[in-house]
């Protein structure tokens, strides 16, 4: 749980229902007025002698297909648990506002940090994330907000362990092919990846397909997409 020492000193509300939210009125994205007894306490000017401070723009994630990422191919770097709440706070105000996908790495949003959010089943938070074990391999066909429309059929683990800077256990995904929890797996795989500066594209799984029997063009492709063969692996 985040402190109304640190909220304070953040200096803007973030609207996502913090327990020690510090402002009045509170819950109420980016106002930045402090309540009278918070004032008091802290030793700041009553809300009623100062103004707004200048709203924050709201970073965009970066299209690659049309604009130039300069971290979006790098390892990024470190961040203590402190910063990395903050920089996942940040994200996941985007995540909402976009309302698409369903993970965002840092460095999406032109932030050279190793934090990364993930909301399949409940919302995640990863600050420097490691994988420690992989197992059972799966295809699966993937998009990302950072190349739209470019989807590609990779090479993921159906089951991972990984580690994280603020988690003192290790958190387990997968576990069985039940659709949800494949998803999450994947997911976490391809926003770790982003951190470390690998892209779906790097782990572009080719497949070919050799059947017995005709494929219709209008039947599931075979490869796991869940789209009609003619607009999938049919060239």
């Amino acid at each position: 749980m985040l402190s109304k020492e640190f909220l304070t000193e953040r200096g803007y509300c973030c609207g996502h229902g913090c327990l020690m939210c510090p402002y009045e009125p509170k819950h109420t994205e980016d106002n930045t007025v402090l309540a009278e007894d918070v004032c008091l306490y802290s030793g700041l000017p009553s809300p009623k002698s100062y103004g707004k401070k200048d709203k924050k723009i709201m970073k965009q994630v970066i299209d690659c297909n049309q604009n130039t990422n300069s971290v979006i191919n790098k390892k990024l770097k470190e961040v203590s648990v402190e910063e990395g709440l903050v920089i996942a706070e940040e994200l996941f105000q985007i995540h909402n506002k976009r309302k698409d996908g369903i993970g965002l790495a840092a460095n999406q949003v032109g932030i050279d940090a190793q934090v990364a959010i993930v909301n399949v089943r409940e919302p995640l938070v990863l600050i420097n994330p490691k994988i420690v074990s992989k197992k059972n391999p799966i295809g699966f066909y993937e998009g990302c907000l950072s190349y739209p429309g470019k989807g590609i059929s990779t090479q993921r683990y159906r089951d991972i362990v990984i580690t994280t800077e603020q988690e003192k256990d290790e958190l387990v995904f997968g576990g069985s092919d039940e659709e949800l929890s494949v998803l999450e797996s994947v997911c976490v795989q391809h926003e770790i990846d982003h951190l470390m500066g690998k892209t779906i594209h790097d782990r572009r799984k080719d497949i070919t397909y050799v059947a017995d029997v005709k494929i219709g063009r209008n039947e599931k492709c075979p490869c796991g997409s869940g789209k009609k063969y003619k607009k999938c692996c049919i060239n």
